[in-house]
């Protein structure tokens, strides 16, 4: 017997039918003398649907109310999910992140879980329930406001839930049955790995693979959760992401990920002195918005500088309304923005003890007369951005050039 935490997607979950489905799934696991924890996102389309009333009623809707209204997706889902399950004849209970126990930050719209007190989902599943969460969402301290977590939070509720309550595992059901060494639309011969390091997954997640929520891996990889990656439209193997282990390294390159959701930022004619930098930046993380790469060119005269960085495009207008307002402050010249880019990375543990990775990936997209803006490093990935209309066709040549569809 165990302790399995199961999240299904929104896809898992886009239909009565696909609900009853999920619904003999997760009885299943119970009948075999398994204790049984579900979270759901909302059904398919849902979160998107409440997204566009909300932009007809507002052009910049106040985040508190839309965390309240974009948390209905996923209780109306843990509902109907809990009266499939009941229907099947297996006790069953639906949860709100209230109820679970989950309590975040005041970050409206993307909140960040500070603790889970999970005494009721025990006690539920001491009493031989299902217990069904909603996820994505919780509440601040003292049950004052609902929060929601960022798109894919569900991902991050079923991981922490899972490390709250000691789970043996937590299972992600997706459409896609586990892993691949990149997007199998872009490449058919993309292959499932059957075991990836939380560090390679949290690299893949971050640099654009939508397995799996980055915040989810993190809080996986610092409690050491086991997660499997499964499709709820077959029975296949997954892929677990686990500690790394001796072999991992072996393998130069693991996977090659892309992400879409960019958009370049430049401050022109920024003053070279002490400090500049960390007042733009500053001003950007007080508007709780993440960067990602960051190149500052010098110019031949040493008195200035041209200061890019990438965000996500959805943060785009707010980030460029943030540095416009610093540059003029610190008399920097314009501020230009590009959103016809990408960011192509590869990933792999084994790039520790093997050289010439770097090398390889640019002498390959140079061939191919694919031009690089920016480049970003770790011990286990480079990234490159580039432009747009070149992501798929450089997703290719280097999932062919390191050779992972052997």
């Amino acid at each position: 017997m165990a302790l399995i935490v199961q999240k299904y997607g929104g896809t898992s979950v886009g239909s009565v039918e696909r609900i009853k489905a999920v619904a003999e799934r997760v009885v299943n696991t119970a009948r075999d003398g398994h204790s049984v924890v579900v979270v759901v996102s909302a059904m398919s389309g849902e979160t998107d649907k409440l997204i566009a009333l909300a932009g007809q009623i507002a052009a910049r809707p106040a985040e508190r109310e839309m965390d309240m209204l974009l948390s209905s997706g996923e209780r109306v889902t843990s509902a109907l999910t809990a009266m499939a399950v009941n229907a099947l004849g297996q006790k069953a209970v639906s949860f709100t992140g209230r109820q679970a126990g989950i309590i975040t930050d005041k970050v409206h719209t993307k909140a960040r879980i500070e603790k889970i007190n999970g005494d009721r989902i025990t006690k539920a599943l001491k009493d031989g329930y299902v217990v069904v969460i909603a996820g994505f969402q919780g509440v601040t301290e003292g049950a004052t406001d609902v929060t929601t977590l960022g798109r894919g939070g569900s991902d991050l509720s079923a991981v922490a839930i899972a490390a709250a309550v000691k789970a043996d595992l937590c299972e992600i059901y997706t459409d896609v049955d586990g892993v691949y060494t990149t997007d199998p639309n872009i490449v058919p011969q993309a292959r499932k790995l059957a075991k990836i390091s939380y560090e390679e997954m949290l690299e893949l997640a971050s640099l654009g693979a939508k397995v799996l929520q980055t915040r989810s891996v993190e809080f996986a990889m610092k409690y050491n959760v086991p997660v499997v990656v499964r499709s709820s439209f077959n029975n296949n193997s997954g892929t677990l992401v686990a500690e790394e282990d001796k072999d991992m390294e072996n393998v130069v390159v693991s996977g090659i990920a892309y992400d879409k959701n960019q958009t370049k930022i430049t401050v022109v004619d920024v003053p070279d002195k002490p400090g500049i930098a960390a007042r733009l930046f500053n001003a950007i993380a007080s508007a709780n918005i993440v960067i990602d790469m960051i190149v500052q060119n010098i110019s031949s005269d040493g008195k200035s500088a041209d200061i890019s960085f990438t965000v996500p495009r959805t943060d785009a207008k707010t980030a460029k309304e943030v540095a416009e307002t610093v540059a003029g402050e610190m008399g920097a010249g314009r501020v230009d923005l590009r959103d016809d880019i990408s960011k192509v990375s590869v990933v792999g543990v084994g790039m520790r003890t093997h050289s010439g990775v770097a090398a390889r990936m640019f002498q390959a997209l140079a061939e191919h007369n694919i031009n690089i803006f920016m480049i970003s490093t770790s011990e286990i990935k480079v990234s490159c951005i580039i432009d747009l209309k070149y992501t798929e066709l450089s997703v290719r040549v280097l999932h062919d050039i390191f050779g992972l569809a052997q």
